[in-house]
């Protein structure tokens, strides 16, 4: 009897672990006008659903109920029931939408307008526009801190940081940065800003409380040109122990030390890597590869490859739901 309630046990731990380690990973196709549906622990692509024109920032809500798609050749962001995969709904976002960023408690979305170099910020739940905010050009860029107290929008031509009072949605600051911002992230404690830099080739570590440059970091992969090294997607983990930078036609992802700022190694994707996604538990990354047509999975504990999938053309957005 007790052996069979030892084995009765175990089945139940293999099943729970199993079902804690489930996830849906979802990738925008940019050419393909549709979206990915891959099943990550099997290495598998599940589906691929048409949705809107040219789509590609990508996020969950935070009941992880919806996927909103900034469907950006529509002038729209979209929401699809994360189980049935059905268009349920459209948010306003200005014109030609491509990265967004939510609050903390899933409730304003805010949108880059790189045509309009503005700033949309749009309430979810009653699906209107509540303002637009004049940043510099082509805004791309955008993140919320954890502790709700800053937006920050980086302008690609204006080559700055604007510092967004949450409480307010004005501009309180302006940090100039390296050519061409591309990225940014906070830390999970909200003290320090992440952002990448495409033409220079850096990562810039922003101290929050001052909005100053603390550290440049450098990229150089062996056998590779300067010109190749272009950082786009960047993520910090919860632990703020490692830091990932997707270096676009360097065809890698940096994994940087989060603690001494320093490059660890480097990893070897698709081509073209341009953005990046972790599962839940962070225990993995996920990589868009636009021209390869496929994502990578990194298996974040040992910092290695697993595998590539492909998933259709250009893919450009990804998130991971549990």
């Amino acid at each position: 009897m007790k052996i069979n309630l030892r084995i009765k046990y175990l089945l139940v731990m293999v099943l729970c672990s199993v079902a804690a380690r489930a996830e849906t990973v979802f990738v925008t196709l940019e050419k393909d006008n549709a979206l990915a549906v891959v099943d990550p622990n099997a290495g598998k692509l599940l589906q691929t659903i048409a949705i809107g024109q040219r789509p590609r920032g990508i996020a969950l809500s935070k009941d992880n109920q919806y996927l909103y798609i900034a469907t950006s050749d529509d002038d729209s962001i979209i929401i699809i029931d994360a189980d049935t995969y059905t268009q349920v709904g459209r948010l306003p976002s200005g014109e030609d939408p491509e990265t967004f960023a939510l609050d903390p408690a899933g409730k304003l979305l805010f949108v880059s307008n790189e045509d309009d170099n503005q700033v949309s910020v749009v309430d979810v739940a009653g699906k209107k526009l509540l303002k637009t905010i004049a940043v510099g050009v082509e805004p791309e860029g955008i993140a919320v801190s954890p502790d709700n107290r800053w937006i920050v929008s980086a302008s690609e031509t204006t080559n700055m940081i604007h510092w967004i009072a949450a409480d307010s949605l004005t501009i309180t600051d302006n940090t100039l940065v390296d050519p061409r911002p591309r990225a940014a992230a906070f830390t999970a404690d909200s003290r320090q800003l992440w952002v990448t830099s495409e033409i220079a080739g850096t990562l810039l570590i922003l101290d929050v409380e001052s909005r100053q440059i603390s550290k440049r970091i450098h990229f150089r992969v062996p056998g590779l040109t300067p010109d190749r090294i272009q950082p786009v997607g960047v993520l910090i983990d919860r632990e703020r122990r490692w830091g990932y930078v997707a270096l676009g036609p360097a065809n890698r992802v940096a994994v940087v030390d989060a603690k001494t700022l320093e490059v660890e190694k480097y990893l070897l994707v698709g081509q073209r890597v341009w953005n990046l996604a972790f599962s839940p538990d962070q225990s993995r990354l996920y990589t868009t590869n636009g021209v390869s047509n496929d994502i990578s999975i990194i298996d974040l504990r040992e910092h290695k490859v697993t595998k590539s999938l492909k998933v259709g053309r250009f893919p450009w957005g990804v998130v991971a739901r549990p």
